[in-house]
């Protein structure tokens, strides 16, 4: 990514930005332009509910295993050649996934799709906090959601539309999309990764240096508060089709509207959230807006086991529950790539694999729960929301950093 010599602090690096988004949003639109499709892949398969999830989980997995490749590999060789090759992986396998014959086919296409993918996400992190400071890096990574955020808004709408042309229709488009971001990618994205830090991480066996960071309290904390949030937002995901088209009755291709909404409520605090970091440090706005979830997915619980309100209440809490993790997300994110500055690539995989390898987990809970109803979706988000918290609050403890201590 081009770079200023000397970024100006209260500036945002608006191409970076761009950039970096669309990296970061290659595999969550991978997620959610196809979610509408998900019963018509079951029955042109003729396969089961659960075979058909499978390819969510799959990518899932994908994304979590992607994460542990591109990391301590960019700290020992730089950023820019693990990215384009995971861009050149990503596209191979989607073109796959047009071609898919069977549901084991597809889910294997899944699979290394993700694992393509996952070098965005974890080198525009890596490469953001390379360039700035601790709160300018989380400036930049709240306005990051801004584009970032885009792909849940309009992946569903997309993917509900492309489904008259059938679903394949939907994986040659996510071929175009990743064609055009690995061409911008070649063209924009520059090594920020300094020779003297790789160096540094050569010098330390990958196993070592996972040890190290192992035995940090703080980056743990931040990690498993980051992977359990995710889980929440992962648990939404899963759930989401059932939930609006099965249970709600909401049409496949108005489906995409409910996302946008709450996408919108996500990336308008992410916005607040930039804002708020001209004066604040992320430790100390995080202490804060991760009360104000549990308080959301309290009522989310408390209007899905109670009826009250009926499908609104549902649906309103939920948004006020998911528009809080624009706060949470990037400012967990910040501080804990702020730990430990000469693993940088190695914690953003960490950050990465650990969200989703817990979203996996939940992805699977949600459909082995599923009742007809919004409470095991409901109780997900709430036990998730409040794992994350115990790891925030016992362990990376932010309201310390943020009184100086």
């Amino acid at each position: 990514m081009t770079s200023p010599a000397a970024p100006n602090p209260h500036a945002i690096p608006w191409r970076l930005v761009a950039l970096a988004g669309a990296l970061t949003a290659l595999a969550p639109m991978a997620i959610d332009m196809y979610l509408p499709a998900l019963p018509t892949i079951q029955r042109a398969f003729a396969s089961t509910p659960e075979a058909a999830r499978a390819t969510l989980g799959a990518f899932l997995i994908g994304l979590a295993c992607g994460q542990f490749l591109y990391g301590p590999t960019s700290d020992r060789i730089g950023r820019r050649a693990p990215l384009l090759a995971g861009m050149v992986l990503y596209l191979a396998s989607t073109v796959a996934c047009v071609f898919a014959p069977s549901i084991e086919w597809m889910i294997a296409a899944r699979f290394l799709q993700a694992l393509g993918g996952s070098a965005g996400q974890v080198l525009a992190r890596a490469s953001i906090r390379d360039r700035f400071d601790h709160q300018t890096s989380a400036r930049v990574l709240s306005a990051l959601m801004l584009v970032m955020g885009m792909a849940p808004m309009l992946a569903p709408l997309v993917g509900g539309w492309l489904l008259f042309f059938g679903w394949r229709a939907i994986f040659v488009a996510q071929a175009v999309i990743g064609g055009a971001i690995c061409l911008w990618a070649l063209i924009m994205f520059d090594e920020t990764h300094s020779p003297e830090k790789a160096a540094i991480s050569r010098g330390e066996a990958v196993w070592r240096s996972y040890a190290a960071m192992l035995r940090q309290p703080r980056l743990i904390g931040y990690i498993l508060a980051g992977a359990f949030n995710g889980g929440a937002l992962f648990a939404y995901i899963a759930a989401a089709p059932s939930l609006l088209i099965e249970i709600y009755k909401i049409p496949p291709d108005r489906f995409g509207w409910v996302f946008l909404v709450n996408s919108g409520g996500m990336i308008a605090m992410s916005q607040v959230n930039t804002h708020l970091l001209r004066w604040r440090t992320p430790e100390d706005i995080l202490s804060k807006a991760r009360l104000v979830s549990i308080l959301f997915a309290g009522a989310l619980a408390a209007a899905a086991f109670t009826g009250f309100g009926g499908m609104w209440s549902v649906l309103a809490a939920l948004f006020l529950t998911i528009a809080t993790f624009g706060m949470v997300g990037p400012n967990t994110q910040a501080a804990g790539l702020s730990v430990d500055l000469t693993r940088t690539g190695a914690i953003s995989s960490l950050m990465g694999a650990s969200t989703f390898a817990v979203g996996a987990g939940v992805s699977v809970l949600t459909g082995v729960f599923h009742d007809g109803t919004p409470r095991p979706l409901a109780v997900i988000i709430l036990v998730s929301i409040l794992l994350s918290s115990a790891a925030l609050y016992g362990l990376a403890r932010p309201f310390r950093t943020a009184a100086g201590a």
